[in-house]
């Protein structure tokens, strides 16, 4: 794997950013890729290790040692060939994956793992360059008629693998573009949309069809489905916000993360939008309120936007440092983080619960917060307790909700459908087949599994196309 003695020889090298004070002027990628001589080498510290893993740690299982090797020995195209076993858009996870592989890497163990992120987004973007990535259309076709019900990861590898195996899948997007939060969710400057049209070029080649402003439930009766197809896949996301019920909640410029920003993804595709609705965060003292990649996509947007100042708060303690490797490797950490639109200027502040929001003619203009103290009760469960005293005022203009998301919005298709739903409220169905409660439809991602990442949704639309397959033929060639 590698070169035997590649981590003792080579450094780690990642990925760089242009300055921030550069990049806050456009909403455009600004990550800086490595020489394909560097990746080579980086690939070279990928070491025997005996058990790999991180092939735990990736939810898509990718065979990372392989392609690191073949990387590192030159072969580009069989890398990609190896990479693409796994994943149906490593050019997604190769930008926002938090990549829980690095933190499962055996050189993880003193801070050096491989850089398997870069590796793999350099792969599949080589791959993109050199005509490689082509259409893979099924030489059989079954005359089974599969309906995928959202546009986001799971639903587009859903829908892929399913059309490889020979069906006939159509996909329904409620939004006016295809790609679910990949195209609304992401700001553009982690991603490009470029990069989610030329799959969906991909796709329909393969014999995907696409259908947009297909609101289930809503527009369409989802029963209609049920009549007109043999399975339907529910691939939709995890949208029924957390809110934050305090006095003030109902100002002006109180907002949830999900309003905001999609409306910039949507001006730099060069639609309107309505000033009645129109959010900016121009020349705003800025809230976040919710430290994830959430809100930290809402830090960025409002620095690109020109605030004048973003404050980030988050409800849970800081954390620490750096982990105790010994307890938690090769386990996520929970460990102090701090991502690009953090650095481009924010303000964070930990263990703050806000109690208010005042405002002025109907326009926020201030929060009102409390500090807290977390300790632990006799069952090892963490508890909060408010520190008298510790009242204070934060200037706000515009405050964005950003506390993450409780399970998926059930008005509509899913209470149409008398879909059951699992104790948190996500539609209930195991990760064997995928199946929901009515024996014709399934389920992936975030509607099923609650809240998640990219790469967790290209597994389970993986899985669920495999599960569909099986219910359809009786038996499945494709990979789980």
């Amino acid at each position: 794997m590698g070169k035997p003695t590649g981590f003792m020889e080579f450094e780690r090298l990642e990925r760089s950013y242009a300055p921030p004070a550069d990049r806050v002027q456009h909403f455009r990628e600004f990550v800086i890729p490595l020489q394909d001589s560097d990746v080579s080498l980086q690939g070279a510290r990928c070491m025997d290790c005996g058990i790999p893993f991180c092939h735990q740690g990736c939810p898509v299982n990718n065979i990372i040692p392989d392609w690191n090797d073949l990387v590192y020995q030159g072969d580009w195209r069989e890398a990609l060939s190896v990479l693409q076993s796994t994943n149906n858009f490593p050019e997604f996870t190769g930008r926002i994956c938090p990549a829980p592989c690095e933190a499962s890497c055996t050189l993880n163990i003193d801070d050096n793992p491989v850089t398997i992120k870069t590796i793999e987004c350099a792969i599949i973007d080589k791959g993109w360059e050199n005509n490689w990535i082509i259409p893979q259309i099924a030489e059989h076709k079954t005359r089974k008629r599969v309906a995928v019900v959202g546009s986001g990861p799971a639903g587009l590898a859903c829908a892929q693998q399913l059309a490889r195996a020979g069906h006939e899948v159509e996909v329904f997007e409620k939004q006016d573009r295809i790609g679910g939060l990949l195209r609304y969710g992401i700001p553009d400057f982690k991603m490009e949309k470029h990069i989610i049209d030329r799959r969906m070029a991909q796709m329909q080649a393969e014999g995907v069809s696409f259908h947009t402003e297909a609101h289930i439930g809503v527009t369409t009766p989802a029963r209609e489905l049920l009549d007109e197809f043999d399975a339907v896949a529910l691939t939709g996301g995890s949208e029924h916000p957390r809110d934050l019920e305090v006095p003030g909640r109902e100002l002006d410029g109180v907002h949830f993360a999900m309003t905001f920003l999609p409306q910039q993804n949507k001006r730099n595709a060069g639609d309107p939008i309505d000033p009645e609705i129109a959010i900016s965060a121009k020349d705003q003292h800025v809230i976040v309120i919710g430290g994830g990649d959430t809100g930290s996509d809402c830090i960025g947007t409002s620095f690109r936007q020109g605030a004048l100042s973003v404050t980030q708060l988050e409800i849970m303690p800081q954390p620490p440092e750096k982990e105790n490797k010994g307890l938690v490797w090769p386990e996520w950490p929970n460990k102090m983080r701090t991502s690009s639109s953090q650095e481009e200027g924010a303000q964070r502040d930990w263990s703050v619960a806000t109690k208010s929001f005042q405002g002025e003619n109907g326009k926020v203009t201030a929060i009102n917060c409390i500090r807290l103290n977390w300790s632990k009760d006799e069952n090892g469960g963490w508890k909060m307790e408010e520190i008298p005293g510790s009242e204070f005022q934060l200037k706000a203009d515009l405050v964005l909700l950003a506390m993450g998301f409780v399970h998926p919005v059930h008005k509509g298709m899913l209470q149409e459908l008398g879909i059951e739903l699992d104790a948190r409220g996500n539609v209930l169905a195991n990760t064997d087949q995928y199946q929901a409660s009515l024996p014709q439809v399934f389920a992936a991602g975030d509607m099923r599994r609650g809240q998640s990442l990219v790469v967790w949704a290209i597994r389970e639309g993986r899985q669920c196309a495999r599960a569909i397959d099986e219910y359809l033929m009786g038996s499945s060639d494709l990979p789980r």
